[in-house]
């Protein structure tokens, strides 16, 4: 069983920043593939980023290029997610989620291990 704590959620303006974690507790963090996930009040959840095992590739939802980068220490065992240029639209709560399979199960929406999320609220 792994638990994934998520933490760095809150209130920013638009424009401004936030950095989210995920802590992991498994100590074969390395072979997961990582991710995160949101759910806007009244949507479905929807992909943001992952990060393969080794942190060598990368893929992002159209909505966040150029704004989020995903990174992952396989010492701490965490992933972060740093965002950048926030928006309205970003307001979400946000999942750290982990899969032991391929990224393209992730970004299938499946994933082994979920978090519990951390809100995030970006003003106008």
């Amino acid at each position: 069983q792994v638990q994934l704590v998520e933490s760095g959620g809150g209130l920013v303006q638009a424009g401004g920043s936030l950095r989210l974690s995920c802590a992991a507790s498994t100590l074969t963090f390395s072979s997961y593939t990582m991710g995160w996930f949101r759910q806007a009040p009244g949507k479905e959840r929807e992909f943001v980023a992952a990060i393969s095992w080794s942190g060598g590739y990368t893929n992002y939802a159209d909505s966040v290029k150029g704004r989020f980068t995903i990174s992952r220490d396989n010492v701490k065992t965490t992933v972060n997610l740093q965002m950048n240029s926030l928006r309205p639209e970003d307001t979400a709560v946000y999942y750290c989620a982990a899969e032991l399979g391929p990224m393209e199960t992730l970004l299938g929406g499946i994933a082994s291990y979920w978090g519990q999320g951390t809100r995030v609220t970006v003003s106008a």
